[in-house]
């Protein structure tokens, strides 16, 4: 029996489908959120194998305070998820620093936090798994979601060295890149009015936000299964570095790759050019 610690655990999200994939297994479960209380009808059936702790994961403090009672309840952690952030829209000449600051301390800077205070314990055992929630965005930039997209992109910079840093002490770390699925993420859009600071990029914003609200509640992909796929892969004899999800997904991935592969072999000259010549 494994213990999974999960943050952003919000009702109708990616953190909860984790959640009933881990219990379907049989195992413990600690969910975080900032208001538990969404969560207690939830936990109740399965009371002896879960934990619901308030957490904001921009508070290091209760990182710390939630990471040392899951593992005073359960003994460990054996798989973590970090799976708390949200989008942001907004040009990148016009997005508020304000918005800016905050979008890197949700998405980039608290995930750095949990593992700080999740991966001693791991190490201690010599065994774990990390599931760091990247994004479609984070494999390919999203026009309107530049900063969400940058915070992504270096989820998988982090994502990737840590795998290389933690791999001697028994613990696999990878990187989950979704596309569209029917999570509550989209809903939150209807009601953020546009603060775009450039008028010049106001009708690209507006229409970046009206397609989201558009598309909520129509997203092919499914949580449920996108979760227990997470599950399976952690299982397997050779769990994978990273893992897109969803067909949309899956297909911008790959076109985006190849179009850069494409683009660095038409420029290989160039490139190889740039050495000093052999013996020099």
């Amino acid at each position: 029996m494994k213990t999974w610690f999960i943050t952003g655990a919000t009702p109708g999200g990616f953190g909860l489908a984790f959640a009933d994939a881990a219990l379907e297994r049989g195992d413990n479960v600690v969910v975080t959120a900032r208001r538990p209380h969404l969560l207690q009808a939830w936990a109740r059936p399965y009371a002896d194998r879960t934990l619901v702790l308030p957490l904001d994961v921009t508070d290091s403090e209760q990182i710390r305070a939630a990471v040392q009672a899951a593992e005073e309840r359960f003994g460990g952690i054996d798989v973590l998820v970090n799976n708390a952030g949200r989008g942001w829209y907004g040009s990148v000449e016009g997005t508020p620093d304000a918005e800016v600051r905050k979008s890197f301390e949700l998405n980039f800077f608290a995930v750095v936090d949990v593992l700080r205070a999740v991966l001693p314990g791991m190490r201690a055992r010599g065994s774990g798994a990390v599931v760091n929630m990247s994004s479609v965005a984070g494999m390919r930039g999203v026009t309107g979601f530049g900063y969400y997209s940058a915070a992504k992109f270096a989820i998988e910079g982090l994502t990737e060295v840590l795998r290389a840093e933690v791999e001697p002490f028994g613990i696999h770390v990878l990187a989950v890149e979704p596309g569209a699925f029917r999570t509550h993420a989209y809903a939150g859009f209807s009601e953020e009015a546009v603060n775009e600071t450039v008028d010049a990029y106001r009708p690209l914003i507006e229409e970046v936000r009206t397609f989201m609200v558009d598309q909520d509640g129509k997203q092919a992909g499914d949580p449920v299964r996108g979760a227990r796929a997470v599950a399976e892969a952690l299982d397997s004899d050779r769990p994978p570095n990273r893992l897109v999800l969803g067909a949309d997904g899956h297909e911008a991935v790959v076109r985006h790759l190849e179009d850069v592969l494409a683009g660095l072999r038409s420029h290989e000259e160039v490139a190889r050019a740039a050495d000093f010549p052999p013996g020099e």
